[in-house]
C-alpha cells in the first residue's frame, strides 16, 4: 500500500474503503514509520503542527450504578478507589487554575453516574461562567446521559463541548456494558448538537473488540460528526470485568491512531487514557496522527508529569495550541 498517496487521496476528499482500513491495522511494523508519515500528511494539511491540550477533572468519583466493564467507579467494580460526592464550585475552579497555568486550552469536568442531577448541573453551569470570566478556557463537561433542559442550561452556562463516548461499535456494545444501550449514547451526542453544544466522542481500544469493531467505531464517529474523537486504550483495572485484559502493544495503537486520523481527517483526534501505559516509549509517534491530547491524571489513574508532556512537544517541535482573548470572546 502507497500510504503517502492513500494520504494525499483523503486530503482530495477520498473516504478509505474497509480494505484499506484493515490494511491500516494490519499494517507490517516495518512499514510503520511511512503509515505514520502519511496520517502525518493529512494532521498537518489541517493543523499544522498545533497540539490541544486537555485536562480534567473528576468532580464526582464512584457511586455510578452502571455495569461498565472497563470502569472502576461502576456498580460491578470491586477496584479500591476514592468515592466522593459531587465537589463544590470552588473545587473546580481550583482545578481551572491548575489548567491554565499549565497552557491547556479545554478543561474537561467529568463526573460519574448514569447522567447529572439537578444540582450537579447547577454547579457545573456556575463554575463555567466564572472559569470563562477569569480564564477563557474551552470548557467540556462529561455527566453521562443528557436531558434535553440539561443541555440548555449547559449551553447558556457557557459550555463549549459535551464528551459522550460511544466507546465501541454497535455490535461489540451489550459485552461491554447492559445498564444502557448504544442508541443511549448517540441520542446524547445528537441533544448536545441539537443545543449548539460542539460534541465530542471516542472510543475504548483494547475491550475485546475486533478490528472490524475498531474501523466499525471510526466510521460511526465520523457520521456523527463529532468535533473531538477522545482515543483511549484500556488500562485494565483490577476488580472491573475487564481486569487482565491486555491485548494492545504499542505498534497497534500508532496503527489505530493512524487509522481514526485517515478516517475523520479534519477532526481533533486526542490521545487519551491509557496512552502512558499501551504507547510506552512511542508516545511521541502518537502525536504525528493526532492533534491533542490530555494532560496530568485521569479519573482514578496516573498520567504522567506535565512538564514530561510539555518536554515531549518541545522535542518534537510542536507548538501548545493557546487560548486567545479577542474583543471579549475565547476562541481556540
Amino acid at each position: 500500500m502507497n500510504w503517502l498517496q492513500l494520504a494525499q487521496e483523503v486530503v482530495g476528499g477520498k473516504v478509505i474503503s474497509d480494505q484499506e482500513a484493515i490494511s491500516i491495522l494490519n499494517c507490517d511494523d516495518d512499514e510503520l514509520l511511512v503509515l505514520l508519515n502519511g496520517a502525518f500528511h493529512i494532521r498537518k494539511h489541517y493543523f499544522g503542527k498545533k497540539v490541544k491540550l486537555n485536562m480534567i477533572i473528576n468532580a464526582k468519583s464512584g457511586y455510578c450504578p452502571e455495569d461498565c466493564g472497563y470502569c472502576s467507579q461502576s456498580s460491578i467494580s470491586t477496584a479500591e478507589i476514592e468515592k466522593y460526592p459531587f465537589i463544590t464550585k470552588e473545587e473546580i475552579l481550583e482545578g481551572a487554575k491548575i489548567a491554565f497555568e499549565n497552557k491547556v486550552g479545554t478543561y474537561c469536568i467529568v463526573a460519574s453516574g448514569r447522567g447529572p442531577t439537578r444540582k450537579g448541573v447547577n454547579v457545573v453551569s456556575e463554575a463555567v461562567e466564572e472559569i470563562k470570566d477569569k480564564y477563557g478556557l474551552k470548557v467540556c463537561a462529561c455527566l453521562g446521559i443528557l436531558k434535553e433542559e440539561q443541555a440548555a442550561q449547559l449551553k447558556q452556562a457557557g459550555v463549549d463541548r459535551y464528551n459522550h463516548n460511544l466507546n465501541t461499535s454497535e455490535r461489540h456494545h451489550s459485552y461491554i456494558t447492559t445498564s444502557h444501550t448504544y442508541k443511549d449514547r448517540v441520542n446524547t451526542v445528537e441533544i448536545a448538537k441539537k443545543h449548539g453544544i460542539s460534541p465530542c466522542s471516542g472510543a475504548i481500544i483494547g475491550m475485546k473488540e475486533t478490528k472490524e469493531d475498531v474501523i466499525d467505531i471510526a466510521r460511526a464517529l465520523r457520521q456523527l460528526d463529532a468535533d473531538s474523537i477522545p482515543i483511549n486504550f484500556l488500562h485494565a483495572i483490577d476488580g472491573t470485568k475487564l481486569e487482565g485484559v491486555n491485548e494492545l502493544n504499542p505498534r497497534y495503537c500508532l496503527k489505530v491512531l493512524a487509522l481514526f486520523r485517515y478516517i475523520n481527517p479534519t477532526k481533533e483526534i486526542r490521545i487519551s487514557g491509557g496512552r502512558e501505559v499501551n504507547l510506552g516509549s512511542l508516545q511521541p509517534l502518537g502525536l504525528y496522527a493526532a492533534n491533542s491530547v490530555f494532560l496530568g491524571n485521569y479519573l482514578t489513574t496516573q498520567g504522567q508529569e506535565s512538564n514530561q508532556d510539555h518536554k515531549m512537544l518541545s522535542d518534537l517541535g510542536f507548538e501548545i495550541e493557546l487560548v486567545e482573548k479577542q474583543e471579549g470572546v475565547f476562541s481556540l
